[in-house]
């Protein structure tokens, strides 16, 4: 029979430290992302007749960091003697310089909870404490808070160079499996088989049949 312990623990992994496993998992948890359109002015015709719209035509502006948010609940009433902020200081030390790490600031940290999704789900997710407030709301007899809520921020951090081969088709990537020719890594990227000279003019490859298998292979944008 599976009981609470089967449950996994939503953990908090600093860079160069200790693994925080909170206490109890969160009942939710939010994520954000603010997006930037920059509002245009309608163009003009032959008359000089401004068009009439109903809304000015958007251009995209950039995208703004994912935010991850939660609050977070920490209860010791059943440990006599113990303090709670011996639990929740770890996460506010995640806010603070350290003298101990090499560039001082922060840390930046991965959150992880259960097995990931998907590439680009939820968990693991990796970034800096951006927000913090904590609610003690329950003390022992000698003033010691026993209680303690913590509504947490998570703001996402990129590797620029991992973004790009994300974002950008020309800096899409192809590793080599077993099988694998010109003419089918084509026909995944493009939906073309025909399109494998294109790769192989880019990555200087004279037999598009026998590949080196783990080779990675540079896919350029054939634009449409």
């Amino acid at each position: 029979m599976s009981g609470a312990n089967d449950f996994a623990k939503l953990t908090i992994k600093p860079d160069g430290g200790q693994d925080i496993l909170v206490l109890f998992n969160p009942n939710s948890y939010t994520i954000s992302k603010s997006v930037t359109w920059n509002a245009g002015q309608a163009s003009e015709g032959k008359n000089h007749t401004k068009i009439q719209l109903n809304a000015p035509p958007l251009t995209f502006g950039g995208g703004g960091s994912r935010q991850l948010s939660m609050e977070l609940f920490f209860d010791v009433t059943e440990q006599p003697g113990k303090d709670v902020r011996d639990d929740t200081d770890q996460i506010a030390m995640l806010t603070r310089i350290g003298r101990e790490r090499k560039n001082k600031d922060p840390p930046w940290c991965t959150v992880v909870w259960g097995a990931p999704r998907t590439p680009k789900g939820d968990f693991p997710f990796r970034g800096v404490v951006s927000s913090l407030t904590q609610k003690f709301t329950l003390f022992n007899s000698h003033g010691t808070p026993i209680r303690a809520t913590l509504n947490v921020t998570f703001t996402e951090y990129l590797d620029p160079k991992d973004d790009k081969l994300q974002t950008d088709p020309d800096y899409t990537v192809h590793i080599i499996k077993r099988g694998d020719t010109l003419s089918s890594v084509a026909g995944k990227m493009y939906g073309d088989p025909a399109r494998w000279r294109a790769i192989a003019d880019r990555n200087d490859i004279d037999d598009p049949i026998h590949l080196e298998i783990g080779r990675r292979l540079g896919i350029p944008d054939v634009g449409e």
